[in-house]
């Protein structure tokens, strides 16, 4: 198992390097000035001279790998320069935005984990029955909805005509169930499909034929058949926890969540490159350290797993 963490370590190295240099060149990519960007968005009209000022303070003119350098040793230590728009440092920006994102993924997470083991548990038991077809039915059409719609309509029908929830904010701690639903909808629509296949598929396996033959309860067997069937949605559960943080940026704008996702919205409407490399840097490193510790899991679980 040590050999095996090791390995994967090692692996990781160049990919974060790739990422980072990756994040790095965006700045490149763009058609605009970095430094009349920078003018601009605090409402400055650019000249020849306050231009080759910028650039000379944002230190533009240096080499490329030079400029990538300096960026990548001051991003290790959590500085990712000065946001464009108001001049206040990235990593501040993004660590005050960071704790509201986390907390709407974590509920998130759990209303995914409650409900699609629920309702997935519950269709391979009653494979092919009214519930069952209905469940999945629930499920297509849960699928089908874009995430901004949905939330859209939970908004119009808690918020404005029953009045149950607030509209939008992070103003009290019922503000959190709306933007929370909505995220988790398609993924809830992913999982109950996931466990309720794995579920059945198991279901039909000689341990389960062996078990009703010795005369084992049914709901015993059932328990061995929700514990086999798991390794797969567990996997899956654990790549969809960087995706829920990532993927806030619709649901947090929909409903003024102040999270890291419309900190990032804002930052591409102003052109804010420091914040944009800093958010792409940030979330690809997230999702490879999930996938490291998902691998790890799947390991433990299953040691025949190293050889792949």
């Amino acid at each position: 198992m040590k050999h095996y963490i090791v390995k994967r370590l090692l692996w990781m190295i160049p990919i974060l390097i790739g990422i980072s240099f990756f994040a790095f060149i965006l700045i490149n990519l763009s058609p605009s000035d970095p430094a009349e960007v920078a003018i601009r968005v605090n409402e400055v009209t650019p000249t020849a001279e306050n231009i080759a000022q910028m650039r000379e303070q944002l230190g533009l003119d240096d080499p490329f790998m030079t400029r990538y350098l300096t960026w990548l040793s001051n991003a290790l230590q959590g500085d990712f320069g000065n946001s464009y728009a108001n001049n206040k440092p990235v990593g501040e920006e993004i660590a005050k935005a960071l704790p509201p994102t986390l907390y709407l993924a974590s509920v998130s997470l759990l209303i995914i984990v409650i409900i699609s083991v629920a309702a997935g548990v519950l269709c391979a038991v009653k494979e092919n029955s009214i519930t069952d077809k209905t469940m999945r039915g629930i499920v297509f059409v849960g699928t089908a909805i874009p995430g901004f719609w949905a939330g859209i309509l939970l908004m119009w029908l808690f918020a404005v005509k029953l009045k149950w929830l607030p509209t939008s904010g992070m103003t009290s701690p019922a503000s959190v169930i709306l933007p929370a639903v909505t995220l988790s909808l398609g993924y809830i629509a992913t999982y109950v499909r996931l466990i309720r296949n794995n579920m059945i598929q198991n279901k039909r396996e000689n341990y389960v034929l062996y078990g009703r033959v010795r005369g084992l309860k049914e709901q015993t067997i059932m328990k061995h058949v929700f514990k086999n069937s798991l390794q797969t949605s567990l996997t899956a559960l654990g790549m969809s926890i960087p995706k829920l943080i990532a993927g806030t940026v619709v649901i947090e704008n929909i409903f003024a969540w102040p999270g890291i996702g419309r900190l990032c919205v804002t930052a591409i409407f102003n052109r804010d490159f420091p914040m944009i490399q800093a958010y792409v840097l940030i979330m690809a490193v997230l999702f490879v350290f999930c996938n490291l510790l998902v691998d790890l899991g799947s390991v433990w679980i299953d040691p025949r797993r190293r050889e792949t």
